[in-house]
């Protein structure tokens, strides 16, 4: 009897805590011989109409919200579309939850500081990662297997409250990260190059969002809920619509999500260019999303149409497949009964749900090797390392007057005062879309502590310090430590999702203890900061006091390690910053809501992002020091040519501030055949120090100078590299010249402009250029 009670015991042990469970298949059993939806050898797109037609239309519109009803009858089991992964499996959405068994996953850093690193080959392999755990809990019953991530809206104002969620404010970099992180999390290995896309297996599926122009949550009494974001055709196809464009392009992503605001009069859910610029220019082979509630906000925000019926009647005539909430499974069937959508729209949308299902195994087992992944996969230590040194490749220095960093203490364990309202941070690290519990936290306090004995007091309760009653504690810490490490910045209460920023500055009181730390200390104050946007911290870069500045985003449960790191020299730094930081005047210039990316003189607004302003800067885009020095070449072809011979139509006039025009003063790039030539740059770059260390290399175009709202300069290419002491390398950039030396003009059309372009390498002392002339010949 013993005997039986222990073998019972075990194999309820072994039941309770299996590591991998059965993923969801559909197509089991008999299905297969029983239904053409469950027939492997059919396409997919042959397979989902035959599962639709076999729907009611009461069942049809049951499946068109996040929790999607299924039908029993069919053996089609519901299914909640909302997960996210950010930057890392969260618990934000229906489709996943943790538990006691499983209860984290690994939480890399938020998205703007990893875009800081510059490394696309780190953001893919983030991807597979987030991917790997995803897969893990979709096996054992805890996530969906759609995520709507990445984030791909540009950073147009310094204020937005949502810019730790996005890679920045150059599109060519937010696509290129898009285009990475979507692969990552998308490709299945031996799948990649598929002839029927809709047939190309998904190892999770990912979103890019939020469709379009969304860059205002909640300012000045204006919400995203009514705003209606007044748009250039320039500025829509030169910045808001790039990234997504790349990222359905070049990330073949299976997913768009459509935004809450308007764009010039019509809300983006309801408007016809999902289907006309998304699906039908772009090719996307996936689904349109809209955001939570944002078919509901059509009528109760934007009072565009007077009832859900007819909202939800238009966002599917517009293309979208799919509510994030009840608006279309509650309202589709009346729209139909009432005439106002017909049937086979709702038909459509359902077989494009349901071939990305069927691409991600839902109907048939997982392809690859996933159905083996279990709890034992998430929050491996090799995860938990790929967030801490994606923090390390983040973070950016910014001040390092007299070599103050690497700190340097060979002749004793040093007394170090860590100070300031992050001193200590856990949750503030990990931003927002992240999971409640992360695999561990190492904060800043701890991993500083390995290194020397600590003083540790806050000064500030929390980021916004309401008070100065701790104040008098930071200051005695400072006293006889051999170096004051000061952790300051901004958390969720200040820049978050629905809260734009005030202003441009630390909460008042921050600057006081600043302050008052820095005169009372004996020795060197290094200054670190928290934030997704810039801060206006010029008191303390011009202060000779403070030696040493870096930003550190916000750097993941791993953050804590990543910063100690780089203050104690075991890593160099190497990120640049991603956004442009205005000084504080600059807000008082312009409204939040003014979309225009060019200056308007008239208005005396500043032109947006470093493309556009010229002023001054706090820090500018790109801005990052390192430990060591570097120095650049360049190598680049004086002159490119393109044959016009025999195409007509292709020549267009330009807006020049010049009398003389060349023949044909610009190409239009959709019309010409040829523009898969290559314009190869080589970058040479030597390490000049004594410490190994990776740098970002930067390669801007600048277009001739007589072109009228042309931007300033526009970064083209990029790569980081790891250059030892004293070593040089090479740096290719293999440019599409039609692409990469190509302005927007007012109507939205590309065009190549004649005449000398510019090429810049790096930013402030590296800085070096060269001339590239482009001409046409046999010109009709």
């Amino acid at each position: 009897m013993a005997s039986f009670q222990v073998l019972f015991a075990f194999l309820l042990v072994l039941f309770v805590y299996s590591d991998v469970e059965a993923e969801t298949i559909v197509c089991n059993g008999d299905m297969p011989s029983k239904f053409p939806f469950c027939d492997r050898s059919l396409l997919h797109r042959f397979r989902a109409v035959d599962l639709v037609s076999r729907m009611t239309l009461e069942e049809k519109v049951a499946q068109l919200g996040d929790c999607a009803a299924g039908v029993p009858r069919l053996n089609l089991p519901h299914y909640n579309w909302w997960s996210e992964a950010l930057h890392g499996v969260s618990d934000v959405g229906r489709g996943t939850h943790f538990d006691a068994m499983t209860p984290s996953a690994t939480s890399f850093p938020t998205v703007i500081l990893t875009a800081a690193s510059f490394n696309e080959t780190l953001w893919k392999q983030i991807g597979v990662v987030v991917s790997d755990e995803a897969r893990a809990m979709h096996n054992v019953g805890l996530s969906g297997l759609t995520f709507w991530s990445p984030n791909v809206n540009p950073v147009r104002d310094p204020r937005w409250g949502r810019i730790t969620e996005t890679p920045g404010e150059d599109p060519f970099v937010i696509g290129k990260y898009a285009v990475n992180y979507v692969r990552g999390l998308q490709d299945v290995e031996g799948y990649t190059n598929i002839a029927d896309p809709n047939g190309r297996p998904l190892k999770v599926g990912a979103c890019c969002k939020h469709y379009a122009a969304y860059d205002v949550d909640k300012w000045n009494g204006v919400d995203r809920l009514h705003f209606d974001a007044q748009v250039t055709q320039r500025d829509m196809v030169e910045t808001f619509l790039y990234p997504f464009e790349m990222c359905v392009k070049e990330g073949d992503v299976v997913s768009v999500m459509c935004s809450y605001n308007k764009v010039n009069g019509i809300p983006t859910c309801a408007d016809p260019s999902l289907n006309s610029i998304v699906r039908e220019q772009w090719g996307l082979h996936g689904y349109i999303v809209a955001d939570c509630d944002a078919i509901d906000t059509i009528v109760t925000g934007h009072h565009y149409n007077n009832s859900f019926p007819a909202a939800v009647a238009q966002s599917l005539m517009a293309g979208l497949d799919l509510d994030c909430g009840i608006t279309s499974p509650q309202n589709a069937l009346e729209a139909v009964q009432k005439g106002l959508v017909q049937e086979a729209k709702i038909d459509e949308a359902l077989q494009n749900l349901y071939v990305v299902l069927m691409r991600l195994g839902w109907f048939d087992g997982s392809y690859g090797n996933y159905s083996s992944l279990g709890r034992s996969d998430v929050c491996k230590p090799e995860a938990i390392e790929l967030a801490a040194e994606a923090a390390r490749q983040g973070i950016v220095l910014l001040k390092n007057d007299k070599y103050t960093l690497p700190f340097n203490f060979i002749s004793k364990k040093p007394t170090l005062a860590v100070l300031g309202p992050h001193a200590n941070a856990t949750y503030a690290m990990i931003g927002n879309y992240a999971l409640k519990n992360p695999c561990r936290f190492s904060t800043p306090l701890g991993a500083l502590g390995k290194y020397g004995t600590v003083k540790y007091a806050p000064g500030c309760l929390d980021v916004k310090c309401p008070n100065i009653d701790g104040i008098a504690a930071a200051v005695e810490a400072t006293k006889g430590a051999d170096a004051t490490v000061l952790l300051v910045g901004l958390d969720l209460s200040i820049e978050a999702e629905e809260l734009d920023r005030a202003d441009l500055k630390l909460p008042i009181n921050q600057g006081t203890l600043i302050d008052s730390v820095v005169s009372a200390s004996t020795g060197p104050v290094v200054l670190v900061i928290m934030s997704a946007g810039g801060i206006d911290i010029s008191a303390f870069k011009n202060n000779p006091k403070v030696p040493a500045i870096v930003w550190v985003g916000y750097p993941g449960a791993e953050g804590g390690q990543a910063i100690a790191d780089v203050l104690f020299g075991h890593y160099n730094p190497g990120g640049r910053l991603p956004v442009t930081w205005y000084p504080t005047e600059y807000t008082s210039l312009l409204p939040m809501t003014s979309m225009q990316l060019r200056s308007n003189p008239e208005l005396g607004y500043p032109g947006r992002t470093y493309k556009f302003y010229n002023g001054t800067t706090i820090y500018p885009f790109g801005y990052g020091l390192s430990y060591t020095k570097f120095k650049y070449t360049i190598s680049a072809p004086k002159s490119v040519s393109y044959d016009l011979e025999r195409l007509r139509g292709i020549c267009k006039p330009i807006e020049s501030s010049i009398k003389l025009f060349p023949e044909c003063q610009s190409i239009l790039v959709r019309k010409y055949s040829k523009c898969d030539q290559k314009v190869t740059i080589v970058v040479g770059v030597i390490n000049t120090r004594k410490m190994d260390g990776s740098h970002v290399v930067l390669l801007y175009s600048v277009p001739p100078s007589d072109i009228i709202g042309a931007p300033i300069k526009r970064l083209v290419g990029f790569q980081r590299v790891f250059i030892k002491s004293g070593k040089y390398v090479q740096v290719r950039f293999d440019l599409n010249g039609c692409k990469s030396f190509s302005i927007i003009d007012k109507d939205g059309n590309e065009l190549l402009p004649a005449g000398e372009h510019s090429l810049v390498v790096g930013d402030g002392y590296e800085k070096i250029s060269t001339k590239i002339s482009f001409n046409f010949t046999n010109i009709n």
